[in-house]
C-alpha cells in the first residue's frame, strides 16, 4: 500500500529548564515555537511534566506563544486530566484559544496521576479516594468546552452578571479536542465520542507484541468507531531525528541517545505491558524508508514528531530545520505559508 502524502507536520517538546534558572528554558521553548512558525510547521505541541524540570503549565506557555506568533497551531500532548479540574481547565483552554485566534488543539488523557500514591495527600487531601479518573473526566471537560449548562442560575446577582456556562466560550474548540490513547479501548472510546486521536511512541501490548501492528489496530479501531470513518483525524508522534545538516559530534550524540533507549523497545515493559517504538536517527533518505515501511505511518497524514528530551537548543534548531527543509518535503509535506528567511 502506498503511504498517504504527509499533509500536516508538527513537533513536540517538553521544554526542559534549570530549576535554579527556569526563565531561560521557558524562553528557549518559546524561541523554538517561533522558529517552527518561520519554518512552516503546522503545529507545535507541549507535553506536561508535573513535579519535574519540564513545562508544568503548557497552557500558560502557549498563551505567551500566541502573542509571539500569528499562524502556527498549538497543542498539548497530552494534558493528564487526573491533575485538573475539568471546568477550570475548560476556562483556561478557551481563553488561550481566543487569544490565539482559534489555534489551540488540546490533547488530554485520563487515569490516576503518575506517582499518585506519593502525592495524593498534596493533590487531593480531602477527596483522593473519591476522585473519578475515568473517561467521565473527559466528558465533563467536553461539556464545559461545548458550552453546556453547568448551573441553573444565570443573570444578575447584585451588581454582577453570571453565566450558566463556562466563560469565555470559543466556538470551534470542541472540534479540536484530541485524546491521547495507548490502548485499543481508548482508541475506540475516542472515536465513539467524536474526538481526534493522538497515537505516540508508546502503546499497550494487549493482543500483540509488535509495535507497528498494535498501533495500526488502534488507528483502525478509532476510525471504525468515529462517525467520520476514515475521515477521523489521527496524528502520530514518534521520535525522529534527521541528521542531514548535523555535525559529526551531533550525529554521534543522537545515535548514542537512541541506542541507550533501544532496550525498552524489545519487549513489553511493566505490569501495563507498555511497548515503545525505537527512536529513528538518520538522513532524510534513511528516515523516509523507515517511516514508509511502517503500516501505521502509511495510514496517517498528520504527525507531531517528538524532539528528544535532553538535547541542546542548537540541536533542536538543526533538527527542526532539517525536518522542514528536507524530511517533510520528502514525505510529501509542504510548509505552511512557505519557508521564511
Amino acid at each position: 500500500m502506498h503511504p498517504r502524502p504527509l499533509r500536516r507536520m508538527g513537533f513536540l517538546t517538553i521544554g526542559l529548564f534549570d530549576g535554579d534558572d527556569p526563565a531561560a528554558g521557558h524562553e528557549s521553548t518559546l524561541a523554538i515555537i517561533e522558529l517552527g512558525e518561520r519554518l512552516g510547521f503546522d503545529s507545535a505541541w507541549l507535553r506536561h511534566r508535573h513535579l519535574q524540570y519540564g513545562i508544568s503549565s503548557p497552557v500558560a506557555v502557549l498563551a505567551a506563544a500566541s502573542q509571539r506568533t500569528s499562524r502556527i497551531e498549538f497543542g498539548t500532548a497530552v494534558t493528564p486530566l487526573g491533575w485538573e479540574n475539568p471546568v477550570r481547565l475548560a476556562e483556561d483552554l478557551a481563553t488561550v484559544d481566543i487569544l490565539s485566534g482559534g489555534r489551540l488543539n488540546p490533547g488530554v488523557s485520563v487515569g490516576p496521576p503518575m506517582n499518585f500514591d506519593r502525592l495524593r495527600d498534596a493533590l487531593y487531601p480531602d477527596t483522593a479516594d473519591r476522585e473519578d479518573f475515568s473517561y467521565a473526566r473527559v466528558e465533563r471537560l467536553l461539556a464545559a468546552i461545548r458550552g453546556d449548562r453547568l448551573t441553573d442560575f444565570e443573570g444578575m446577582d447584585g451588581l454582577e452578571v453570571h453565566s450558566s456556562r463556562a466563560q469565555p466560550h470559543s466556538p470551534g474548540l470542541a472540534s479540536r479536542m484530541w485524546y491521547g490513547g495507548a490502548s485499543l479501548g481508548s482508541a475506540r472510546w475516542a472515536g465513539a465520542n467524536g474526538m481526534n486521536f493522538l497515537t505516540s511512541s508508546v502503546v499497550k501490548a494487549e493482543e500483540d507484541d509488535d509495535f507497528d501492528r498494535i498501533q495500526l489496530s488502534h488507528i483502525e479501531a478509532f476510525r471504525s468507531a468515529h462517525s467520520a470513518g476514515n475521515g477521523g483525524r489521527v496524528s502520530q508522534g514518534l521520535v525522529v531525528i534527521p541528521t542531514d545538516s548535523a555535525t559529526p559530534s551531533q550525529r554521534a550524540r543522537y545515535q548514542e541517545y537512541a541506542d541507550a533507549r533501544l532496550g525498552r523497545t524489545l519487549s513489553p515493559v511493566g505490569p501495563a505491558r507498555l511497548l515503545f517504538a525505537p527512536d529513528l536517527v538518520g538522513t532524510t533518505e534513511q528516515l523516509v524508508e523507515q517511516l514508509q515501511a511502517r503500516a501505521a505511518f502509511r495510514e496517517i497524514d498528520e504527525v507531531a514528531f517528538a524532539l528528544p528530551f535532553s538535547f541542546d537548543h542548537d540541536d533542536y534548531v538543526q533538527i527542526l530545520t532539517d525536518m522542514a527543509t528536507t524530511l517533510g518535503p520528502a514525505l510529501g509535506w509542504s510548509p505552511a505559508g512557505g519557508l521564511e528567511e
